[in-house]
């Protein structure tokens, strides 16, 4: 317990577990309100949710942590000398969302999603600041203001979830969707105000304000290939939808089959698979701020000595769940969500998902390597060939199961190309 990393990674699986357990509990009652209809409008729209989300950070709350953790700089002046910078980004990005929501809506093939993109306005702000907040406290590896502050922000929405949703529902789909999604504002600000309790020296001085143009290029030298790897991530899970319901209808498919399929893929079977990734992302979490001392320190035996603990650990947990997963999924999907529906796409995915469990961990590593752009260079590689694949096999008349090989394509490339990159840097 002496070593801070494991202190984290404790700390950071056991909030994630918990901030775990209040999502499934959150998608369970979400899922029986608004049932297979709400929950397929709302799938269909979160791509374009979680594209705006990871725009609206710009890679910071990474390159913050990173920065933080080598110990040689003025913390709180890097944070105040981002925040501007993110708020400007941020008005300019509202802005945008306004002037393009119809012509989203148009090419999601669905005209009930124009209100739901609207929503993501009001989170915008609330979202990029908890997050850059969350930054400074990982660079600290303090990781309890974190999880303290992502258990109050399910608390908020399983809340209001349950006492508003039924009362809203009567309104439209439409309508109780866009609450869904505006329900992030409030839970966002509640999650600041309590990262904001854990400063304790709130005082600021004029040194602290001025903008230090090095520290600056230093953050965007990390927060651009990072931002640009997720943004390439987004704008593929965006497109994803469109391009699925475009080709798959001049195929020849229904296009509420097609929604309801894809709802079930991206609402019930992938988010059963990731249940357990608090586990890896707790190292994953924990990995940056560690990696990145050792590396400023040339500890290369030491981060050889990591790499190989949270390897194992890693394999361990995906092999574990795969195992526990496979042997009856249908199970789990019918306690969990009360459908049978996605059995076959689960039984398919669960034994490549035990490299996504790596994935994680091994970004990290490459990231405290100071090797952002290989992380992005990956990335993007095993983003392409799913869209590939998803066009591709769009014309063989497989339905949704071109979407289940792109991801499996994806997950073995990525991971790979990570891989390899960490055995060049160190060995």
């Amino acid at each position: 317990m002496k070593d801070t990393f494991f202190k984290s990674t404790i700390i950071l699986l056991i909030g994630g577990f918990l901030t775990k357990i209040l999502g499934m509990i959150i998608k369970i009652i979400m899922t029986r309100i608004v049932g297979i209809e709400g929950i397929s409008l709302y799938m269909l729209v979160f791509p374009t949710f979680s594209l705006f989300m990871t725009i609206s950070q710009l890679g910071l709350p990474t390159a913050i942590s990173k920065t933080i953790s080598e110990e040689t700089h003025n913390n709180k002046n890097i944070v105040l000398s981002i925040i501007p910078i993110s708020i400007i980004f941020n008005i300019i990005l509202i802005l945008i969302i306004l002037i393009i929501a119809p012509l989203l809506s148009n090419l999601l093939n669905d005209s009930r999603t124009y209100f739901p993109i609207l929503s993501i306005i009001i989170v915008i702000p609330f979202d990029s600041l908890s997050n850059i907040l969350r930054g400074y406290f990982f660079g600290k590896q303090k990781m309890l203001p974190h999880i303290l502050s992502l258990l109050t922000e399910q608390i908020i929405r399983l809340i209001l979830i349950i006492f508003f949703i039924p009362s809203i529902l009567y309104k439209g789909i439409t309508i109780t969707v866009s609450f869904l999604i505006g329900i992030n504002m409030i839970s966002e600000f509640i999650s600041i105000l309590v990262l904001l309790l854990f400063i304790k020296d709130k005082s600021i001085k004029k040194k602290d304000l001025l903008p230090n143009l090095k520290e600056i290029k230093s953050i965007f030298s990390i927060a651009i290939p990072t931002t640009t790897s997720r943004l390439i991530g987004s704008i593929s899970y965006f497109f994803e939808p469109i391009i699925i319901t475009t080709l798959l209808s001049i195929n020849g498919y229904n296009i509420n089959y097609i929604i309801e399929e894809y709802g079930i893929i991206e609402g019930f079977v992938l988010p059963l698979l990731l249940m357990p990734s608090f586990l890896t992302n707790a190292l994953s979490s924990a990995l940056i701020p560690d990696i990145s001392k050792k590396y400023v320190k040339r500890d290369i035996k030491g981060i050889k000595r990591r790499m190989k603990q949270v390897v194992k650990i890693s394999l361990t947990i995906g092999i574990v769940v795969s195992i526990i997963l496979y042997i009856n999924p249908s199970f789990y999907l019918n306690f969990i969500y009360k459908t049978t529906k996605g059995s076959n796409y689960l039984k398919i995915l669960i034994p490549f998902f035990i490299l996504l469990y790596l994935q994680y961990p091994l970004e990290s590593i490459l990231q405290g390597l100071n090797k952002s752009k290989d992380i992005m260079k990956n990335n993007i590689i095993g983003i392409i060939t799913k869209l590939l694949i998803i066009i591709i096999f769009s014309f063989f008349n497989i339905g949704l199961y071109n979407l289940i090989i792109g991801i499996i394509a994806n997950i073995f490339i990525t991971t790979y190309l990570h891989y390899r990159k960490i055995k060049e840097v160190l060995y």
